[in-house]
């Protein structure tokens, strides 16, 4: 076979890698090729909620994997049906269906806000209010849901059914953008790609009033927020007001692919056989892993720790925030996900606690976010915050000399 003379990578130059292989991890450290140690505080932006190979998740997968791993969503699958169940005491929701992905679970959101007008004889109601800022996948249809030109330059014509209007202060606002062709309403309860930015709770209940004057969905996308990244399994429980259809992924799986998007039956009764489907998702293995996380989460008080650990972390910010003024201009978020607003370059702030063997997540905004896994002790915020006064101190050297 003559040898390929090639140009390019033979993976997709589409991310700009950081230039390190990790071979292992434990808890909230990660380990290279060099056996060199990194403090994880991004999770794999918002996905390993309980670190790397938590004894309980190890267990669950070589278990599932001596049993069963794939069968057919043809066919029932018994962890399917213990998760949904589980899922549905703990939120507002009486029906889910189980994905690979967070884009797959607001493909499967955005279907059925269509699907639900269409059945009440309103199939003119098919176009989604969604905020600039947000992030909801990478599929055709959520960058347009996302609209920034980030996202969608290189990939016209936009698919069409989304309103990208600005990130109210006062969702009172919102109410100017519908017309009798709107679906829904959806939006992140706390941006994560946007900068770490909060929804309060008087504008949730102010996006369920319109949402519910109008006759349209309110949808919430909790990918990054929720599976107890804020104190709570959801964010939006906090304030009490809950949505129509919720999109989750990330945090739910422990690091195993797995998403599910989440509904009332109001909405998940019109979604009868052949609407949707998915080869892969809710296989038996990603349930084993699902079910592993809620069974941590119980047994560990994994939310009272991210309530007592934030509480200490977002203080020792805070005193680092007075310490380099020159850097950190403001600390925002809320539990463990949580946004430094910045005066430098996030990108180089990133690369800068890299350097120092941490490891945080860009975002807009001139942010930076810090994810640790929800498990993390007051031993792992010392040395964060060691790792980012000297990072502070680094981009202050700089700074100086520029």
């Amino acid at each position: 076979m003559t040898e390929k003379q090639n140009n390019i990578s033979p993976i997709l130059p589409t991310y700009a890698r950081m230039n390190v292989t990790f071979e292992y991890g434990t808890g909230s450290r990660l380990y290279d090729t060099d056996g060199n140690e990194y403090l994880d505080f991004g999770s794999g932006i918002a996905v390993n909620c309980l670190g790397h190979c938590h004894p309980a998740l190890v267990k669950a997968v070589k278990d599932q994997a001596e049993k069963l791993w794939h069968t057919s969503n043809i066919y029932h699958i018994a962890g399917q049906e213990k998760l949904a169940n589980r899922l549905r005491e703990l939120t507002f929701a009486d029906s889910m269906f189980f994905t690979n992905s967070g884009a797959e679970a607001v493909e499967c959101a955005i279907k059925m806000a269509r699907r639900y007008h269409d059945a009440n004889e309103q199939p003119e109601r098919y176009r989604v209010i969604t905020f600039e800022g947000s992030f909801h996948g990478r599929t055709l249809a959520t960058i347009a849901a996302g609209g920034s030109e980030k996202l969608t330059k290189g990939f016209g014509p936009k698919v069409d059914g989304f309103d990208v209007i600005r990130f109210h202060r006062d969702m009172r606002n919102v109410e100017e953008a519908i017309t009798h062709e709107t679906a829904a309403i959806m939006i992140e309860p706390i941006q994560g790609e946007g900068g770490i930015r909060q929804v309060s709770d008087d504008n949730l209940q102010i996006l369920r009033d319109i949402a519910d004057e109008h006759g349209i969905l309110l949808i919430y996308d909790e990918i990054q927020c929720g599976m107890g990244r804020t104190g709570k399994l959801f964010y939006h429980q906090y304030s009490g007001v809950t949505p129509d259809i919720m999109s989750v992924a990330k945090g739910i799986g422990g690091g195993y692919p797995l998403g599910a998007c989440l509904a009332t039956e109001n909405v998940a009764k019109h979604m009868t056989t052949g609407t949707h489907g998915s080869t892969y998702g809710g296989n038996p293995m990603a349930m084993a892993m699902g079910n592993a996380v809620l069974d941590v989460f119980e047994a560990e008080n994994t939310l009272g720790n991210v309530q007592k650990m934030s509480d200490k972390l977002k203080l020792d910010l805070m005193k680092l925030r007075k310490k380099y003024p020159e850097i950190i201009e403001m600390v925002r978020g809320y539990g463990l996900m949580i946004g430094l607003k910045l005066h430098v370059e996030p990108r180089d702030f990133v690369i800068a606690a890299f350097e120092n063997k941490m490891l945080i997540v860009a975002a807009a905004e001139n942010t930076v976010r810090i994810l640790p896994p929800l498990n993390i002790t007051e031993g792992d915020i010392h040395e964060a915050i060691k790792l980012l006064d000297k990072t502070c101190s680094d981009m202050l050297k700089i700074n100086d000399t520029l």
